[in-house]
């Protein structure tokens, strides 16, 4: 079992989007290198100066490439203290050389568990052990001290490998919130093109029944079923973008959509005033984006219910134009500067992107917060046509 886990971590691989250069990395370059000159100038007791001076330069440059660089940087760092302490033994010296600044290879350590790759951190460590103990077995320092030394060396590694896990936890909680959402999603529409299909088969079978006897009835079937099947067509497009798990059943009952959000407004108890509002024609909307419209009012409704505060009144916007349908949900509560941008929001986006729309969602202008959503009616595929409806 331990050479199983010792074999995964040789194999983990770097996080994703790792940065580049940040702002503070600038900030602590500028930070490392003015506290060396001060150090430097301000000392009295600095054992070879010059050398102290551009070596600890040398650890303030080295954190710039610590994220894309992670096991070269700690190599670069701990390898050039193993060199100065061979100086060092020759020499002799009274003291040890070096600057307090020279601290800022624990930036390095952090780095190393935070993004480097499970091969990077395993030769990582092993560098920094090694050096942490040549460095022991070189001076005098009781051997406590050392191990304490070492452990204070190894406490940002730590740090940085608990960041990367919480961090790593977050977005698998987040790809399995856009699972589930796809899979709702995709259950949607599955039970939409059911009814569809369920329609043709009676409009077929009843004109087949009357094909002997009256063959007009039987042709007023047939464009029912052309009817029903260019529906039907237009639903499955959309279902390329979406994943289903053919293990979960569907019950072939439609969605709650545009019509029942008269019913959804009816907050209990009544904290909320919600103002609703519907323009254009809504009756007409695809299942998926009708759906889709209901669950972002609703998630809406939900957040400001639960986390608005001192809010009275909730205004609700369903906007249908030509191509689109537009959704803005806002409260008068009062801005807190805390988000609400949960994991419900979080499954909406996901929702609104499978269906190429778009959701924002953030504090108001003056008070409160809102979510607006841009959805098209209709999802177009590159290749897919399908006839008008008549």
């Amino acid at each position: 079992m331990l050479r199983d886990d010792l074999r995964t971590l040789w194999t983990e691989p770097r996080p994703p989007a790792a940065p580049v250069r940040v702002r503070r990395d600038w900030a602590l370059l500028a930070a490392g290198l003015g506290g060396a000159v001060l150090e430097a100038t301000l000392r009295e007791n600095v054992v070879w100066r010059p050398v102290a001076v551009v070596f600890t330069v040398w650890l303030c440059l080295l954190p710039l490439w610590r994220r894309t660089r992670p096991l070269t940087t700690v190599t670069l760092a701990f390898g050039s203290m193993v060199l100065l302490q061979a100086a060092w033994l020759v020499a002799a010296p009274r003291e040890p050389v070096g600057l307090y600044t020279g601290a800022v290879v624990l930036v390095l350590v952090y780095a190393l568990l935070r993004w480097g790759s499970g091969r990077e951190i395993v030769l990582g460590v092993a560098v920094i052990l090694a050096t942490g103990t040549l460095c022991s077995v070189t001076d005098d320092t009781p051997v406590v001290e050392n191990v304490m030394g070492i452990v204070f060396l190894l406490l940002p590694g730590v740090i940085g490998a608990a960041v990367r896990f919480r961090v790593t936890a977050h977005e698998r909680q987040l790809e399995q919130l856009r699972s589930r959402e796809r899979e709702q999603l995709a259950r949607e529409l599955h039970d939409t093109v059911a009814h569809h299909v369920s329609a043709m088969v009676i409009i077929a079978q009843a004109g087949g029944v009357l094909a002997g006897t009256d063959p007009s009835a039987a042709v007023e079937a047939l464009k029912g079923v052309e009817e029903e099947g260019a529906r039907t067509l237009e639903e499955m497009r959309a279902m390329v973008a979406a994943l289903r798990d053919r293990g979960v059943g569907a019950e072939l009952a439609p969605p709650a959509g545009v019509a029942d959000l008269e019913r959804l407004v009816r907050t209990p108890g009544g904290r909320l005033r919600v103002d609703l509002g519907l323009d254009g024609e809504l009756d007409a909307l695809p299942p998926a984006v009708d759906a889709a419209v209901y669950r972002i009012v609703q998630e809406s409704v939900t957040n400001a219910l639960r986390h608005a505060v001192d809010a009275t009144e909730l205004v609700v916007r369903v906007a249908a134009e030509r191509h689109t349908v537009r959704v803005s949900v806002g409260d008068n509560g009062k801005r807190t500067g805390r988000g609400r941008d949960g994991y419900g929001l979080t499954g909406l986006r996901e929702r609104a992107t499978l269906l190429g729309g778009t959701l924002r969602a953030g504090p108001g202008t003056d008070r409160g917060w809102y979510v607006e959503a841009e959805l098209p009616r209709a999802r177009s595929e590159s290749g897919v046509h399908s006839r008008p409806r008549r």
